[in-house]
């Protein structure tokens, strides 16, 4: 079995309302689709987003990257070879793990479909069949914010994240709101996107954990990691990382430095679900919780996150897989989110592959 071409399409699909976060606001999310056909005419698909607000990545940077480096690298060779695949992708182009993630997913999907296996079972096992998915709210007024919130905890949904890190203020007022009309078992988490000030982090932190918060998500700059340090020793809010950790390295950075409580795993952002494989065991070794993480994506990147976070037993916080739920239409697996969005929970697939409709 050998690869003989790789396609691509770019896929939009505008946003029920425009996704905001503290570093720029999208009113579409677009990805590019990508399949992975061998000679013999079995094919596997991926997918990667460049939410270019949030890794800095365009569209046409992404493009450009994986057409014309990261999948000429992988023509001839066995799809099945997944960390052969990484390491000629990794000789062929430095970085540009959205592009290399894509490809990587669009292996598993085939690989999968070749053994007659779904993913989970090619990561390692199947711990979940039905993996608890975070809601996450975007920022808008604090009313709408809340209101937001206590709907879909009334659905189902075990952890909230809201969005923040533009008033530090505002954030600790928006907690308190919503810690207060959430049942006591759903889990609480504020997003701040790098948001807040290294001098005045530990206050507010210390301020948000008094308004009922369980969980900060990277509340500094990425390159900040003696202030998470430092933040995680305060206590009483677990800390977790997720710009910060974009690689393997980074994640063993932040292990040595005891940066974070949770290390947020978004399968595009660190090159794909062998790295992805690879930082989890990281983190299992250190005791460190996982989270799946997405940026968000549609449904076939989403599937993929679905299958890890199905294979990992210390995948205890749940993943972000909104991506779907939060378009008018998702175009590329449907029938894998339908109805996810009233239980809090994805079914995952057990067909081959990742499950997807294409």
């Amino acid at each position: 079995m050998k690869i003989a071409s790789i396609h691509t399409r770019v896929v939009r699909a505008p946003y029920r309302r425009p996704f905001v976060i503290s570093s720029g606001t999208s009113p579409e999310l677009i990805s590019l689709l990508v399949e992975v056909r061998t000679a013999d005419s079995v094919s596997g698909f991926g997918e990667a987003s460049p939410m270019t607000a949030y890794t800095g990545e365009t569209l046409a940077g992404l493009e450009s990257a994986l057409t014309e480096h990261a999948a000429p690298a992988l023509i001839g060779r066995d799809p099945r070879d997944l960390a052969g695949a990484h390491l000629a992708m990794d000789a062929a182009i430095r970085g540009q793990h959205l592009a290399k993630a894509a490809l990587d997913i669009a292996l598993h999907d085939l690989a999968g479909r070749a053994a007659g296996w779904p993913v989970h079972l090619l990561l390692g096992g199947g711990v979940r069949s039905r993996v608890p998915t975070a809601w996450v709210v975007g920022l808008g007024t604090v009313d709408e914010m809340v209101k937001e919130a206590s709907e879909y905890a009334a659905r189902g949904f075990t952890h909230i994240k809201v969005k923040g890190g533009q008033h530090p203020d505002l954030d600790v007022q928006l907690v308190r709101l919503v810690r207060d009309v959430l049942p006591d078992p759903v889990e609480l988490c504020l997003d701040a996107n790098e948001g807040y000030d290294p001098g005045t982090a530990g206050r507010t932190v210390a301020r948000l954990a008094d308004a009922g918060l369980d969980l900060i998500e990277q509340p500094l700059p990425r390159w900040d990691l003696a202030g998470m340090a430092a933040l995680r020793r305060g206590g009483g809010v677990r800390v977790m990382a997720d710009e910060s950790m974009q690689s393997l390295h980074d994640a063993m950075e932040i292990v040595r430095r005891g940066a974070a409580d949770v290390l947020n795993i978004k399968i595009l952002k660190v090159g794909g679900l062998h790295r992805a494989r690879q930082i989890a065991a990281l983190a299992e070794s250190a005791g460190l919780a996982v989270k799946i993480g997405t940026m968000p994506e549609l449904g076939v990147a989403s599937l993929a996150a679905a299958h890890l976070a199905a294979a990992l037993p210390h995948a205890t916080v749940p993943a972000d897989l909104v991506g779907p739920l939060l378009v008018d239409e998702e175009p590329l697996a449907p029938g894998a989110f339908a109805g996810a969005g009233d239980r809090g929970w994805v079914e995952v697939p057990a067909g081959a592959g990742l499950g997807h409709d294409l």
